[in-house]
């Protein structure tokens, strides 16, 4: 897919792939058209050596504000393949951001509701604007989560929390999503979108194959035995020291100079 009617895509010369919810009239809520596209989006980011570190965001006041029920997706009606599909709909966002072995940021502008809020916990970092608030947001509509919020929540606040939140389908202010961890950076308004960049740009100058072989690690640690993680750590470490850019940071180390990786 080479062209998107919901998204905008732009990539900075340091590789810093941005991708950009454009359905600003609607809070960028998902129709089917953006439900489909996305996942697109994330396979091209993730095939390109250019693309270091991807950033979703939203147009205009919102980052993402769940389900457009003007136009919903229809879950209970389609083809015989459509109804076994296991990733239908906004799991396909989920599963294309955690396989996509780069770096993922959600920069969230504004309201993240429902499947929103599952768009941003399945990226690896949130930042978050100061006046933007988070939901869960389902029990408000008579609805379970999808998009992963039940299997992300809890890993990242804990499960009391993440109960609390679900289950009230409450409003969190940036103030209280960084103080629970769930955000690991809170800006003002009119600096957010260069905080964002500049957050970026720095992962992006970091190693690519490093930062590939720590997210693999860091994803499935929940679930390995140390015994695993141990092995797996060592032969993860072993790739990167065959790399040259291990050799460039010692280089640089030695040179007393910032390194420059490469990615190989």
């Amino acid at each position: 897919m080479s062209s998107y009617q919901y998204l905008r895509i732009e990539t900075s010369v340091e590789g810093v792939r941005t991708i950009t919810l454009d359905r600003p009239d609607r809070l960028n809520a998902v129709n089917p058209g953006l439900a489909d596209e996305l996942p697109h989006a994330m396979a091209s980011a993730a095939a390109e050596d250019a693309v270091r570190v991807v950033v979703i965001t939203g147009a205009g006041r919102g980052f993402c504000a769940g389900l457009d029920l003007a136009e919903p997706v229809p879950l209970d009606s389609g083809t015989r393949a459509t109804r076994l599909d296991p990733y239908y709909w906004v799991g396909r966002w989920v599963m294309s951001i955690v396989q996509c072995e780069k770096p993922v940021i959600a920069a969230i502008n504004g309201a993240a509701a429902g499947a929103g809020f599952g768009l941003a916990l399945a990226c690896d970092l949130r930042l978050m604007q100061s006046d933007a608030k988070c939901t869960a947001g389902y029990v408000r509509r008579g609805l379970s989560p999808d998009a992963g919020v039940s299997w992300m929540l809890p890993r990242l606040v804990g499960h009391s929390r993440a109960m609390d939140i679900v289950l009230t389908g409450r409003d969190l202010a940036a103030d209280e999503a960084e103080r629970i961890g769930l955000v690991v950076g809170v800006y003002a308004p009119e600096s957010f979108a260069s905080s964002v960049q500049a957050y970026a740009t720095r992962l992006a100058s970091g190693p690519p194959i490093a930062l590939a072989l720590t997210k693999r690690l860091m994803l499935q640690s929940p679930s390995a035995t140390l015994d695993d993680q141990l092995r797996d750590e060592l032969a993860s470490i072993k790739t990167c020291f065959a790399t040259g850019d291990v050799q460039e940071a010692m280089a640089a180390f030695r040179e007393k100079r910032l390194p420059v990786f490469r990615g190989v």
